[in-house]
C-alpha cells in the first residue's frame, strides 16, 4: 500500500510539533523516520496509525489512494507495534496474537478455525512455533517483540508501523532482531514505517530514510544516498561521526568523516594538515586516531585500517601529515561561517 503525507501540522499549545511535512511512500518500502528526541517523528507515526490527528485543515493522509486523515485507528487498518510490546501478560502467546480477530464485530469475525489457522501461521512466520501456551512472562525480549509484530499482522493490515521496535532490547539481540526483521519484511512485503533515533539502525534496515528534525523533514533517500551525500549540515553531522575543520588559506568550514582523512608521514608536502596523535586505539580490524591539530590546536578523529598503521610504525605523540580532498564531495551547502 502507498502513503501520501500533504502539509502534514501539529500543534501542542505554543508547540509546533509537526511543521508542514509532506512525504510519499511507496508499495512494500520498509521507511525508517530517523531523528533525535523532539524530532517529531513518533508524533508522524501516531497521526498514520490514527492515533493522533493534525491540526483543523492542515494536512492530508492518503493511504493507497484513500483519505484517512480523520479515521480513528480503529478504520484504518493499521498494525502498530510499540517499543514496550504492549502485551497482555495474562494471556497466552496463541490469545495475544488472536486477540484483534477475536474482538471484531460478530459479522467480520473470522471462525475459531481460521483465527486459529492465522496465528500458527504467523507464529510460524516469526519463529516462535511451539511457544503458543507461554506466557509473555516466560519469553526473551526478543521473543516478546516478535508476538508483539505477529499480533499487529493477524488483523492484515494495510501498513505497520513500528514505533522504536528495538529499543528496549539489548546490542546483540538488537543486532538479530533487526537483520531478522530486514528478512521478513522482505517475506511478507507489507509497507512498514518504523521510527528509530538509531542512525545505524536505520541505514542498515530501511529502503527510505527520512531525517527529521524539530518537525520538519532535512531529508529523503536511499540509506546510501543519505550518508554519502548529506542535504544539510544537520544530516551530515546526526549520521555518523564527522569532523568539522577548515583548509589553511580557505572561509569554508568542511565536513570530513574520519575515513575520509589520509594519513601520511610528517614529511610529506602533499599534506594538507599537521597534527600530532593523541589516542591511538587499534583494538580490532581498524584504528581510530585522535589527532591534534598543530596550526589550530583542535582536535580531530581519523580512521586508518591495522595494516596501514603497522607499515607507518606509528604510535602516541608522533607527528604526522593528513591530506583531504580538494573539495570534499560531500561537504553540504551553507557550511561557511
Amino acid at each position: 500500500m502507498s502513503i501520501l503525507v500533504q502539509n502534514l501540522r501539529r500543534t501542542f499549545g505554543t508547540f509546533q510539533a509537526l511543521r508542514g511535512i509532506n512525504l510519499e511512500i511507496g508499495h512494500h518500502q520498509l521507511v525508517a523516520l530517523l531523528g533525535p528526541s523532539g524530532s517529531g517523528k513518533t508524533t508522524f507515526l501516531r497521526m498514520l496509525g490514527g492515533l493522533d490527528f493534525p491540526d483543523p485543515g492542515n494536512g492530508r493522509i492518503i493511504i493507497d489512494d484513500e483519505d484517512v486523515t480523520e479515521q480513528p485507528a480503529a478504520d484504518r487498518k493499521t498494525g502498530f507495534v510499540f517499543q514496550h510490546y504492549a502485551l497482555f501478560n495474562h494471556l497466552t502467546v496463541y490469545e495475544n496474537v488472536a486477540f484483534g480477530l477475536e474482538v471484531r464485530p460478530k459479522a467480520t469475525r473470522p471462525s475459531k478455525n481460521a483465527i486459529c489457522d492465522r496465528v500458527l501461521e504467523l507464529l510460524r512466520l516469526v519463529q516462535l512455533e511451539g511457544l503458543e501456551q507461554r506466557l509473555p512472562s516466560e519469553l526473551s525480549g526478543g521473543q516478546r517483540q516478535r508476538v508483539a509484530l505477529a499480533r499487529a499482522l493477524a488483523i492484515d493490515p494495510k501498513v505497520l508501523l513500528l514505533d522504536e521496535p528495538f529499543g528496549a532490547l539489548d546490542a546483540k539481540v538488537r543486532k538479530d532482531l533487526r537483520r531478522w526483521l530486514r528478512s521478513f519484511h522482505q517475506e511478507i512485503g507489507v509497507t512498514t514505517v518504523f521510527v528509530t533515533h538509531d542512525q545505524q539502525e536505520a541505514l542498515e534496515l530501511a529502503d527510505m530514510v527520512v531525517v527529521m528534525n524539530q518537525g520538519q523533514i532535512e531529508q529523503v533517500g536511499p540509506p546510501q544516498e543519505i550518508y554519502d551525500h548529506p542535504a544539510t549540515p544537520f544530516v551530515y553531522e546526526f549520521l555518523g561521526d564527522v569532523n568539522k575543520v577548515r583548509k589553511p588559506g580557505r572561509p569554508d568550514l568542511f565536513y570530513v568523516r574520519p575515513h575520509e582523512i589520509q594519513i601520511v608521514f610528517a614529511g610529506d608536502c602533499s599534506a594538507d594538515f599537521h597534527a600530532r596523535i593523541e589516542h591511538l586505539f587499534a583494538a580490532g580490524p581498524s584504528a581510530r586516531l585522535t589527532l591534534r591539530l598543530l596550526d589550530s590546536r583542535e582536535t580531530i578523529d581519523a580512521d586508518m585500517t591495522r595494516q596501514q598503521l603497522d607499515e607507518m610504525g606509528l604510535s602516541e605523540g608522533d607527528e604526522v601529515g593528513l591530506k583531504l580532498s580538494a573539495s570534499p564531495p560531500s561537504a553540504p551547502p551553507a557550511a561557511s561561517l
